[in-house]
């Protein structure tokens, strides 16, 4: 599922018969004016140079202390040296919870990556599904029927085995049932249906769905939780499985199966992991990975501080979202003096983009609207906003704020994905045009230079973005700079990244945001909890669960409907060209309709020190989290440097 940054993408219809859509209010804009997209060239840039594909991954039976056996993983980077610390950063104000179930920022979710297995993942050389607490899986002729064969002895951190029944309770209870993120929800329902999961043996699981679904494999890669940890807190009911391992909880609560475990969380200051001796992973010599002894996250106030770090030597490296455009061109030249390597990996697969509040709802807690009437308005028509993306100088964005390294963007499907429309053109800023489309809309620019509606408001509104990020702050300005000369007023204040994320999911209590989210290189259903009208992280128009953590859109609006149905055509047809013209003609409603204006996607930079051993970079192991782009994180291990005493 795409989750926000910081915080985030198979199929039979006649694509050429369906009209293009109209709003309800003023029908579909042309803003197809071509222009040649520049190419993009960082300052001192390293060339994309991709780790060799080592092949999948091997069983390796794993003989334990008290003579068992272990079904376990066998590594596929060479023999390390086991011991040390990681030392990497965020600026994202760090996790809100370690409950990767309830997490629906980056930051918390990718805490719990690095804590809890998957039933299966996406290879990260070859970009195909494979299991890690599945040892095999089968699918049925029909592709109904997905048959899961689970590892024999992998156990949890606290030496309970883990088993089919905690994959059961996971997808029956946890996600099934909507506890916590529903969003794990959304990206595993077949037209509303959420498969059935059934118990064939003590070692194999079956999920069947209702009609074949491209993107099931897809909706599985999800942590797996301990049943007999979780199973007394649900009981308690939802708002207390809410609350059960947030900020506060003691680390020795946890347990955990993946690589690391929680071992303090000092707030605002740092996250510390330490390895789990447990995990099931083996290198060729026999030795249970992972070879770190800690990993550590430091949480920074913003990315000035984060390279002063890094170039002070208190950070081991500088992952995807962290190295700027900017920094690009100062950290080629200390390379060598401060012992480490750039990584250029390519086009990045997530989106930043201004999203404008379009709810048209009341608060029932303040009886107000969440958006003022006027405003929503302004904010549900589509001249305004197209009339917005055309004011907004995109190549002045990536020359002067990104340096370079990036791209501009103007679709919902970011050009590094298999999914993207080859058909949708980038056009020019074009101020004139902009105003005509306010114009037609019947919004003055009057004497004084200001804009106002036709009921005589001021064309004024807020907007926001998470503090420290001086990226899209440099882009928060650019816009508020463009919409100016329209006449708009906006005013700029960027705020704390988890009080954003709660006015964004929560309160509702916003105008205009620039943001981030992920994306997915080979899974369009994968937004579906962005672009379903009853999605988890349908931003710009959020509606809030029920009691029952059920979201419903009886307000949606007729391309949303159009939407829903064409993420339902698409998950439900199997070929990838069918497919690709059904997601092809989702992205042209978005185009058209402009809930999301997207503004850039970069490109993803690494800076890391040569002391890091087993560092793979891949275009399909790029993760919104703390891993960022170490895929691997078992396999990395630290080298002795040369007349240094320890590896730390």
């Amino acid at each position: 599922m795409k989750r926000a940054i910081a915080t985030l993408a198979v199929l039979t219809v006649m694509v050429g018969c369906r009209p293009r859509p109209q709003t309800e209010q003023n029908g579909a804009t042309d803003h197809t004016k071509p222009t040649t997209q520049q190419p993009v060239e960082g300052n001192a840039l390293p060339s994309t140079v991709l780790a060799p594909d080592p092949g999948p991954f091997q069983g390796a039976e794993i003989k334990n202390a008290d003579g068992t056996i272990t079904e376990g993983l066998l590594s596929r980077g060479e023999v390390g040296k086991p011991g040390g610390t990681i030392k990497l950063s965020t600026f994202g104000g760090g996790p809100k919870t370690f409950n990767p179930w309830t997490a629906s920022d980056v930051e918390s979710s990718g805490f719990g990556y690095l804590m809890f297995e998957k039933l299966v993942d996406i290879d990260a050389w070859s970009g195909k599904y494979y299991g890690r607490l599945a040892k095999s899986f089968t699918v049925s002729p029909d592709n109904l029927a997905y048959t899961f064969t689970i590892r024999k002895g992998v156990k949890w951190s606290d030496g309970k085995p883990l088993t089919v029944d905690d994959v059961m309770y996971t997808f029956n209870e946890i996600i099934g049932k909507g506890y916590g993120n529903s969003s794990l929800r959304d990206v595993l329902l077949v037209r509303g249906k959420f498969p059935k999961i059934e118990k064939l043996d003590a070692d194999t699981v079956r999920f069947t769905t209702a009609e074949p679904f491209a993107p099931l494999l897809n909706g599985l890669v999800v942590p797996i939780a301990p049943k007999h940890i979780f199973e007394p807190q649900i009981k308690k009911g939802r708002k207390d499985f809410h609350g059960f391992w947030d900020q506060n909880t003691n680390p020795s609560n946890m347990v955990v199966s993946g690589p690391f475990k929680l071992k303090r969380y000092v707030a605002a200051q740092r996250v510390e992991l330490e390895r789990n001796p447990n995990y099931f992973m083996v290198d060729k010599d026999g030795k249970r990975l992972p070879y770190l002894d800690r990993f550590v996250v430091q949480i920074v106030p913003e990315q000035n501080t984060q390279l002063l770090k890094f170039l002070g030597k208190e950070l081991d490296m500088l992952d995807i979202r962290s190295v700027r455009g900017s920094d690009v061109a100062q950290l080629a030249t200390k390379q060598q003096a401060l012992n480490f390597s750039m990584h250029n990996l390519g086009p990045d697969d997530g989106s930043v983009f201004l999203i404008l509040n379009m709810a048209r709802r009341t608060n029932p807690k303040t009886k107000k609207p969440y958006v003022q009437t006027f405003k929503q308005e302004w904010f549900n028509n589509q001249k305004f906003r197209a009339a917005v993306s055309h004011a907004i100088d995109r190549q002045r964005i990536i020359d002067n704020v990104l340096k370079g390294v990036g791209t501009p963007l103007y679709t919902a499907e970011s050009p590094a994905g298999l999914f993207a429309n080859p058909d949708l053109k980038p056009y020019p800023q074009d101020l004139e045009y902009s105003a005509t489309l306010l114009k037609e809309a019947g919004f003055v620019k009057k004497d004084d230079g200001k804009l106002y509606d036709s009921k005589g408001h001021l064309v004024e509104f807020s907007l926001s973005t998470n503090a420290g990020n001086t990226t899209r702050d440099g882009i928060c300005v650019t816009i508020t700079d463009e919409l100016k000369k329209l006449g708009m007023k906006v005013n700029y204040q960027p705020v704390d990244f988890n009080m954003l994320i709660d006015k964004l999911e929560t309160s509702l209590d916003w105008e205009g945001v620039v943001m981030g989210l992920s994306g997915s290189r080979i899974e369009p259903y994968n937004g579906a909890n962005v672009w379903k009208s009853n999605g988890r992280l349908h931003m710009f128009d959020q509606r809030l669960p029920n009691d029952q953590g059920e979201v419903l859109a009886p307000d949606a609006r007729i391309w949303e409907k159009q939407i829903d149905e064409l993420f339902d055509k698409g998950a439900t047809t199997l070929e990838f060209d069918k497919r690709h013209a059904i997601f092809n003609e989702f992205q042209q409603i978005v185009f058209d309709q402009q809930p999301f204006i997207y503004i850039e996607s970069p490109l993803d930079v690494t800076a890391v020190r040569n002391t890091i051993a087993n560092y793979k970079p891949t275009k399909f192991g790029i993760f919104y989290t703390p891993m960022g782009s170490l895929h691997n994180v078992e396999e990395i291990y630290l080298k002795q440097p040369a007349g240094q005493p320890g590896a730390e």
